[in-house]
C-alpha cells in the first residue's frame, strides 16, 4: 500500500473530518487547510485534484483498514472467530476514532472502494466457513449474507456514536447476532463474540 507523507497523513485526517461533518464529498481548500492546521499551498503540493480528494481518500481508507483487520486475525484459523474479530474491530476503531466511525456511516455502502473494505475478506471467510460446514445457509444467499454483515456492523458503529451502546457492548451483541444468523450455535456464539480482542496493528 502505497505510505502516505506526514502532511498527506494530516490532510486525510482533517479530510475525513470535514466529509462526516458536512455530508459531502467535496471540500474547498480554505476549509481544507484550516481544519488541517496547514497552508494553502500545502494542499496544493499534496493534493493532486480536489476533486477525486473524496475518492483519494476513501481508496487509502479502505485499503488501510482492511490490512490491519487482516494482520489482526492472521494467526487465527476459525472464521467464525475471524467474523466476530473483524466486526467488533470496526466497532472499538469508532469508539477510537469518531470522525473515522462517522465516514463509515455516511458513505460506506455508497462508495464502492469503501465497500471493497467491508466485503472482501468477509466474503473469503464466509465462503471458507460455509464449505467446512462452519456455516448453514443456501450459498445463493451470499450477497445477502455479506450485506446482513456490512449493515450489521454500520448499525452497531452507529449505536457507538450516538452514545446508545458502548463500544463493547455493540460489537459483542453485533458479533453473536451475526454469528447465531449464519447458523453458528448460540452459547458458542456468544463465546466468539466476546473473546478478547487483539489490537488493531499499525501499518509500517
Amino acid at each position: 500500500m502505497t505510505q502516505l507523507s506526514t502532511a498527506q497523513r494530516r490532510i486525510y485526517k482533517a479530510a475525513v473530518r470535514l466529509f462526516a461533518e458536512k455530508g459531502a464529498t467535496q471540500l474547498n481548500v480554505s476549509d481544507l487547510a484550516q481544519e488541517a492546521g496547514v497552508a494553502r499551498g500545502t494542499i496544493y503540493n499534496n493534493v493532486e485534484n480536489m476533486d477525486q480528494l473524496f475518492q483519494q481518500v476513501a481508496s487509502q481508507l479502505s485499503k488501510e483498514m482492511h490490512e490491519r483487520v487482516y494482520q489482526s486475525f492472521a494467526a487465527v484459523e476459525d472464521p467464525a472467530e475471524r467474523l466476530s474479530i473483524g466486526i467488533r474491530l470496526f466497532i472499538r476503531r469508532t469508539h477510537e476514532e469518531p470522525h473515522w466511525g462517522a465516514f463509515l456511516n455516511r458513505f460506506a455502502l455508497s462508495d464502492a472502494s469503501l465497500r471493497e473494505m467491508f466485503y472482501s475478506q468477509a466474503t473469503t471467510d464466509v465462503l471458507t466457513g460455509l464449505g467446512n460446514g462452519r456455516y448453514r445457509f443456501p450459498q445463493s444467499h451470499l450477497a445477502s449474507v455479506i450485506s446482513l454483515i456490512a449493515c450489521s456492523t454500520l448499525g452497531a458503529m452507529l449505536l457507538v456514536l450516538e452514545g446508545v451502546k458502548t463500544w463493547r457492548d455493540a460489537g459483542s451483541e453485533a458479533a453473536e447476532l451475526v454469528l447465531r444468523a449464519l447458523g453458528v450455535p448460540e452459547d458458542e456464539a456468544q463465546q466468539l463474540a466476546n473473546i478478547e480482542l487483539p489490537l488493531l496493528p499499525a501499518l509500517d
